[in-house]
């Protein structure tokens, strides 16, 4: 039985590399209904919607600490190729590319969950100014 996507899904697959938080191109495969290498293909044959920032390849030591660090990572180990990251805004490329019902849902899902974490880093920050910490009106 396929486990519902929701919100919570899709922030469990989140993952900070290079100081922003990223999917995996597997993940972002089986989130779309899709095989990697669809995605891949889409990439290879989109090249220009993905500039510096929309999506990064990650080097061989990255992949060993995906391994190492996110359990549901584990058969990216014996992968021949290295996998690719998706920031949010590559994410909402590969959406102008993959046109199907499982892909547009998703990607409103996956816009939702980028939007809740940004609400909720704006109030840690809120929280955490100097202000509030001091107790300074």
């Amino acid at each position: 039985m396929k486990t519902p996507l929701s919100i919570q899904n899709i922030e469990d697959l989140l993952i900070p590399i290079k100081n922003q938080q990223m999917l995996i191109d597997r993940d972002v495969a089986q989130l779309y209904g899709v095989a990697t290498k669809r995605i891949n293909e889409a990439v290879k044959n989109n090249p220009d919607k993905f500039p510096e920032g929309y999506l990064t390849e990650l080097n061989d030591e990255e992949k060993k600490q995906l391994v190492e660090n996110f359990d549901h990572l584990q058969s990216l180990k014996y992968a021949k190729t290295n996998p690719k990251a998706f920031s949010e805004k590559g994410v909402y490329m590969l959406a102008t590319i993959l046109k199907s019902k499982q892909a547009t849902q998703t990607t409103f899902l996956i816009i939702e969950t980028f939007a809740k974490l940004r609400a909720l880093q704006q109030t840690v920050a809120k929280l955490s100014s100097p202000e509030l910490v001091s107790g300074s009106p």
